[in-house]
């Protein structure tokens, strides 16, 4: 859901800039982990942060990986900057971004491991290409991870996520951690997206995997 634009955000949004990227380019390709203060360390993507529960949970909980937020919104990175910034992190960055365009943004085997949390199911059939799960998106991250790569996956919605076992499954994805009733299960869920929160209070069943990245990498995007 896109949320309405609040004009103030554009100037807001400039207190945060040692940490925040407005659509960044591709002369950053390859060159991520240099711009934090430890480059040695794992490097974990979010996809879609929100408003920043997640991501700033992790990084607190990680200080010794490095975490990259994108989010399109510029409406909700603000608030993930904002409490990035209350909480100190120095192992954040976070990106305004589209997620489709994924490759201009990182090199091949730059990543340890994706979240993809709550992202649009796109129930209709016409939109399946358009699914974060689909599997032209998961080719697009397993050229990204580096080898033994992870992609960590939440969803609230039970199609989608039948959906995304059935791509991981077809990409050859090692899948681990399967539930479908994450906060009643022994997984460790170190930290909860705000869309978690609210869909687990009214008791909503939360949907969980992990893929490990294939050894064989599909090297073209299919459509």
């Amino acid at each position: 859901m896109r949320l309405r634009r609040k004009p103030w955000i554009d100037e807001a949004i400039k207190a945060y800039t040692s940490f925040v990227r407005l659509h960044p380019g591709e002369e950053c390709k390859g060159h991520w982990r240099e711009l934090f203060e430890n480059p040695n360390v794992p490097l974990w993507v979010e996809l879609g942060t929100g408003k920043g529960d997640f991501i700033s949970r992790m990084a607190e909980l990680h200080k010794d990986v490095n975490f990259i937020g994108i989010e399109i919104q510029l409406g909700v990175l603000y608030y993930a900057a904002k409490k990035c910034a209350a909480a100190e992190l120095t192992n954040v960055r976070l990106l305004q971004f589209d997620v489709s365009l994924l490759e201009t943004l990182f090199s091949a085997g730059e990543t340890d491991r994706f979240f993809i949390n709550f992202c649009d199911p796109w129930p209709k059939k016409r939109h399946v290409k358009r699914r974060l799960t689909h599997r032209a998106f998961l080719d697009r991250y397993a050229r990204l991870l580096a080898t033994g790569g992870e992609i960590h996956f939440k969803s609230d919605n039970e199609g989608l996520f039948n959906f995304t076992l059935q791509e991981f499954k077809e990409r050859n994805w090692e899948l681990s951690e399967v539930t479908y009733d994450l906060h009643h299960s022994d997984i460790i869920n170190e930290a909860l997206t705000e869309y978690e929160t609210k869909f687990s209070a009214k008791g909503q069943p939360i949907f969980h995997c992990v893929a490990k990245r294939p050894m064989e990498v599909h090297c073209h995007q299919e459509g």
